[in-house]
């Protein structure tokens, strides 16, 4: 069963390397890059989430979906529409609904920060601004009974920022456990990549052999 893992804003594929390396069947675990999945079209979150659709399209099987943060929502989004597409979900540091506050203050950030800074992100200084800008509006907490997978939904000890979103996915979800990674901000992927990468090891194997035994 393929795994997908999709990064966060100011991140890349690369920033899972850590994480797959402990994964068992690595092949079949799969670190698309946001932008490239844009394929040079308007870097805005429709336009990130129609992507995103196309590209587990051509799969047939069922799919484990992880997300951290932006792919969080990518992810959790994608299993509403698609509840019976997605095998298990994992959520990381993940936002139902948008906090309006927080994303404006951080846009004001990124537009004082020089265009260098965005050379990692694989989204330039405009398209980071525009792609922010753009999920304002974004809330998929009255469609959250939709999704009828396994979730599991993790925060960094540290995160403070996105803690009280955790908990509120963990009580709107049907099937979701909650998991804190000890000594973890947000990006749990760069800073607790092991311990990451056992847990999804463990939620996953687990997730495939319930449905093997239903077949």
């Amino acid at each position: 069963m393929k795994s997908i893992l999709l990064h966060g804003l100011g991140q890349g594929s690369s920033s899972w390397e850590s994480v797959v390396r402990v994964m068992d069947n690595r092949s079949d675990i799969l670190c698309p890059d946001l932008s490239e999945l844009l394929n040079s079209t308007e870097p805005c979150y429709s336009n990130l989430y129609k992507a995103l659709n196309n590209y587990c399209s051509q799969f047939d099987e069922p799919l484990n979906l992880c997300g951290l943060s932006l792919g969080g929502i990518l992810a959790l989004n994608y299993a509403t529409e698609h509840s019976k597409k997605v095998n298990a979900l994992v959520l990381i540091g993940t936002q139902a609904s948008m906090p309006k506050r927080l994303l404006k203050f951080q846009n004001m950030i990124f537009r004082l920060m020089p265009s260098s800074a965005f050379r990692s992100m694989g989204f330039n200084k405009k398209s980071v601004i525009n792609l922010s800008k753009s999920m304002l509006d974004l809330d998929l907490r009255q469609d959250l009974k939709q999704v009828s997978c396994p979730t599991l939904v993790i925060y960094g000890e540290r995160d403070r920022a996105n803690k009280a979103a955790s908990l509120e996915l963990n009580d709107l979800l049907q099937h979701a456990e909650l998991m804190v990674i000890p000594n973890s901000g947000h990006e749990i992927n760069i800073d607790a990549p092991v311990e990451l990468g056992k847990c999804l090891n463990i939620f996953f194997n687990s997730k495939n052999k319930t449905q093997d035994l239903s077949l």
